[in-house]
């Protein structure tokens, strides 16, 4: 039963996405938006298949994707291990917490100029871009998990007098894991939105930068075939870590039908 119903609701999301694709191809088609600025479809599969026969697409999907997972990754130690510091100790809680409020709601855009200031138009300028950007949805989801563990469970870590680092490791982890995840989920498609707009502004090469430079050359079939990659990729990152909570949730109780 459960996998007819996941079978008619990808079916029905396959047919939306060929109806919009249709749609596009006939707006392209008439004319309703310049060729200019609307390509086609079609133009925008011949180009993506031009940039892999040349092996071009690859080598700027592989640049971004490299950039996403290391600014990510970064960006995860960073927020985790804060976040479960901050969420474990209230010292850490009263000393900590505050300052990091003051720097959040800074965009990651205002960051960048002192970015290009300490390491140039560089990949570390990018890294760092990826890092300060996405750390925050981790670094939140895990404080709140970390600080909001089942009052039982402290009790139960008391009675058999664990060490911290076996509260920390069998009771405070697994508990707060969920958040964590949710919060690994949202870090990594921001890393790719700010993997595009580092790539933009250094002109480092990757699918950011092809965008940019086919804007500039106004070769919209180009434009267009970046940013299905872009949405490809985002797409598959987003099924693989599905798959990987999953797999490391799958001690939790199924939910009632």
């Amino acid at each position: 039963m459960m996998r007819s119903a996941n079978l008619a609701w990808m079916l029905a999301s396959l047919m939306v996405t060929v109806v919009m694709l249709g749609l596009w191809q006939w707006i392209a088609n008439h004319g309703y938006v310049s060729k200019v600025f609307l390509p086609g479809p079609d133009r925008a599969w011949a180009a993506l298949v031009r940039d892999y026969t040349s092996g071009k697409l690859l080598t700027q999907m592989g640049e971004t994707v490299l950039r996403m997972l290391l600014g990510w990754l970064l960006a995860s130690i960073i927020g985790i291990a804060l976040g479960a510091m901050i969420g474990m100790s209230p010292f850490a809680r009263v000393w900590i917490a505050p300052s990091l409020e003051l720097i959040r709601p800074l965009p990651a855009s205002a960051i960048a100029p002192v970015a290009i200031v300490f390491f140039g138009m560089t990949d570390n300028m990018i890294l760092l871009l990826i890092a300060f950007g996405s750390v925050w949805p981790m670094l939140l989801t895990t404080i709140h998990g970390f600080s909001n563990v089942h009052p039982r469970l402290d009790e139960v870590a008391r009675v058999l007098r664990i060490s911290t680092f076996e509260r920390i490791y069998k009771i405070a982890l697994p508990a707060a894991l969920p958040d964590i995840i949710g919060g690994l989920r949202l870090g990594l498609t921001i890393a790719l939105i700010l993997t595009v707009v580092g790539e933009m502004i250094t002109v480092q090469g990757g699918l950011g930068s092809s965008i940019l430079l086919a804007a500039r050359a106004f070769r919209a079939a180009d434009i267009f075939a970046g940013v299905i990659m872009l949405g490809l990729i985002g797409l598959v990152t987003n099924i693989a870590l599905t798959a990987l909570e999953r797999r490391m949730l799958r001690w939790q109780p199924a939910p009632a039908a």
